[in-house]
């Protein structure tokens, strides 16, 4: 098979970033994102970004996946933003999910995160993203 036409499957890390103990959501995004056809590297809990964006690079993923219930979403995006644009990862879509208002992810957004989607989203509707995002934002 030539190069041109091989189209390797959608790689995503999923992270729990900083003291957020609670799992579950991610580990089920994870399985759900599997089952979508994705490959998923779930990195565990109690990353930090510099963690984060260091297993993105060397898995070579198309995006960035981060669970967050802490509250400390104003902390932990902006630092994987500036993480990202420093090692020129431009190409490499960072989303996530958890407690985070409105407000907030209006504000992340503009700094250039992804969607972030509140509990209850369908895991159809986020692989349905990915894919959407990855087909129009990354060439392999």
């Amino acid at each position: 098979m030539s190069n041109s036409s091989y189209k390797r499957p959608i790689r995503v890390l999923i992270a729990k970033v900083g003291l957020d103990g609670h799992d579950r959501g991610a580990k089920v995004i994870a399985t759900s994102l599997r089952d979508a056809g994705m490959e998923v590297i779930y990195t565990g809990l109690r990353q930090t970004p510099e963690m984060v964006v260091n297993a993105a690079l060397q898995e070579d993923v198309d995006a960035i996946g981060v669970s967050i219930l802490s509250g400390a979403h104003m902390t932990v995006f902006p630092k994987i933003i500036a993480l990202m644009k420093e090692k020129k990862m431009t190409d490499v879509l960072l989303t996530g999910g958890g407690i985070i208002p409105e407000k907030d992810s209006i504000i992340l957004q503009e700094m250039g995160v992804g969607n972030l989607f509140p509990p209850g989203t369908t895991s159809t509707e986020i692989a349905t993203y990915i894919r959407d995002w990855v087909a129009t934002n990354r060439t392999f």
